[in-house]
């Protein structure tokens, strides 16, 4: 369902810009990416944790004129906007909602369209390209985000019209979904550190970078601890899509093993990515919402975890 070209408008996701001479100075000592990695031809996952290292948000970052764009969940963009702006005080730095500014766009199996643009996109996830103010960046195989200021949107998008079909926003989050990118949504703010969304394997995460808030939980957890809860994909037969934050069971357990992360309408099923205890998952009886509940099936992701790879970044 979703491997056909498509085009949708992104719009669950705000943007907020941090600008000015310190703002990559700041942002170092806030977020679990490492932004001397940026550059205008490359992008990256990040997070910014509480002290206890649990996930206030995740975005995409990069580097926009003279600061860096953060594309977050539309309901974060305030809290967190609202809370870095008392650690910047001190910085000569600028902090603003640049929703109104931007429309972005999720293209799948649309490299021609792109190169049409001007915007010949490397293969490479994470990797930037600019032409003529429009930005592409490579989120998975295949998969692109289009940014257009918002005064070019509308020929934008009559444009990718033209080439494209346009569809709604579930067919984008099935794509993540099965790209296993997971994202911090209203109802799971401060649920999860980075390593239970699996954001080290999919380059969110640097250890090589030194302090920022939530550091030393990260960290512990990555050299010293052993993560007893990850990021799984799992397939749902039928019935309403779950939302963020739903919980899952399991007859070997007494309480809550999980929560669902995101989810999405695949045709004949749903699909999800959902936060479990590796134990619960091993033992493959997991049901959503109560031991009752609907069976959730497993499937695969298309990475692996790797320890020492992580700690290289």
């Amino acid at each position: 369902m979703a491997d056909s070209a498509f085009f949708c408008t992104l719009s669950h996701e705000g943007v907020l810009a941090v600008r000015g001479v310190d703002a990559g100075k700041f942002l170092q000592g806030q977020l679990t990416c490492n932004l001397n990695y940026l550059s205008d031809s490359q992008s990256s996952l990040g997070a910014r944790c509480t002290q206890k290292g649990r996930m206030q948000s995740s975005f995409r970052i990069l580097l926009e004129g003279d600061g860096v764009l953060m594309a977050m969940a539309t309901e974060l963009l305030e809290p967190q906007l609202a809370d870095l702006k008392k650690y910047a005080v001190f910085s000569k730095s600028r902090l603003t909602d640049e929703s109104a500014a931007w429309v972005r766009f999720g293209l799948q199996a649309a490299d021609t369209v792109l190169a049409e643009l001007g915007l010949q996109l490397p293969a490479d996830t994470d990797s930037v390209v600019r032409h003529d103010s429009l930005i592409a960046i490579r989120v998975s195989p295949d998969r692109a985000e289009l940014w257009a200021p918002a005064e070019q949107a509308q020929a934008l998008q009559t444009r990718l019209r033209a080439t494209l079909a346009e569809t709604d926003l579930n067919r984008w989050l099935l794509g993540q979904i099965r790209a296993g990118i997971g994202q911090v949504m209203p109802a799971t703010r401060e649920l999860f550190i980075p390593q239970m969304l699996n954001l080290q394997a999919v380059g969110g995460v640097s250890f090589k970078k030194g302090c920022y808030t939530g550091q030393e939980i990260v960290a512990r957890m990555q050299y010293l601890g052993k993560l007893k809860r990850r990021l799984y994909r799992l397939k749902l037969d039928a019935g309403p899509l779950p939302e963020p934050g739903t919980e899952l069971f399991s007859p070997v357990h007494s309480s809550s093993i999980g929560e669902v992360v995101l989810a999405a309408d695949a045709g004949a099923n749903v699909e999800l990515l959902a936060v479990l205890q590796a134990d619960a998952a091993e033992e493959g009886n997991v049901h959503l919402g109560a031991l009752e509940g609907p069976a959730l099936q497993l499937l695969d992701l298309p990475y692996e975890l790797d320890r020492d790879r992580e700690i290289q970044r």
